[in-house]
């Protein structure tokens, strides 16, 4: 009986953390992380400020839960693209797009990708243990995209290498796609995106071709 009384209270409160988390989602879409108040948030829940503490300690602390539930989807996205392809080249373009089509189709899990860059060139950050998480969590959505370049033949040098650049490159033309800048020069992101992936497993595959 005590253990169902139990059960039933962690059913309420794992439902009402879910309710807050949508809510917060909500608000620092629509103010991001700055301009979003705990009390924004509470009220979007349905729930005073204070019954927010029982389940968060601070604002941060719901962005960063937010933000770790999206970087969860980023990564079961891009293993679900990969799970038909057969070959490491091939394994390479499905991961490196499906990181690029998840922020495409999601534009508000990319404002809250890039919560280190608000405030201008200045990172600000969740602080360090939240950032730690949250960037091994990105890296861990991208490291296919590495994995597949090693077993094309890549140094591991090499494969960070390629991450970065199909970050830097993904970060640039999203930036432009959901800015609507991309139209002023008559061009497909998607396309672009696709190009430069297939420009670089291209590259590892002539690299791997003797003399």
């Amino acid at each position: 009986m005590a253990r169902n009384r139990q059960s039933r209270r962690e059913a309420v409160s794992g439902h009402k953390r879910d309710l807050i988390l949508e809510a917060a989602r909500q608000v620092f879409a629509e103010e991001g992380l700055e301009g979003a108040s705990l009390r924004a948030i509470a009220m979007q829940a349905g729930y005073t400020p204070a019954a927010l503490y029982f389940h968060f300690e601070s604002k941060e602390d719901i962005y960063a839960e937010v933000l770790r539930a999206s970087l969860q989807s980023l990564g079961l996205a891009v293993n679900r693209a990969m799970e038909q392809a057969r070959s490491p080249a091939l394994r390479l373009e499905a991961a490196a797009m499906a990181f690029f089509r998840f922020y495409a189709d999601n534009p508000r899990d990319l404002d809250l990708g890039f919560y280190l860059f608000r405030g201008g060139m200045k990172p600000a950050g969740l602080g360090h243990m939240r950032d730690v998480a949250l960037n091994a969590a990105l890296e861990a959505a991208l490291r296919p995209v590495a994995d597949a370049a090693i077993e094309m033949g890549a140094s591991q040098e090499r494969a960070n290498l390629l991450v970065v650049e199909c970050f830097a490159h993904a970060a640039g033309l999203l930036l432009l796609l959901h800015t609507g800048r991309i139209r002023m020069f008559g061009a497909s992101a998607l396309d672009m995106m696709e190009s430069f992936v297939k420009d670089r497993v291209s590259q590892l595959s002539r690299d791997r071709l003797p003399g």
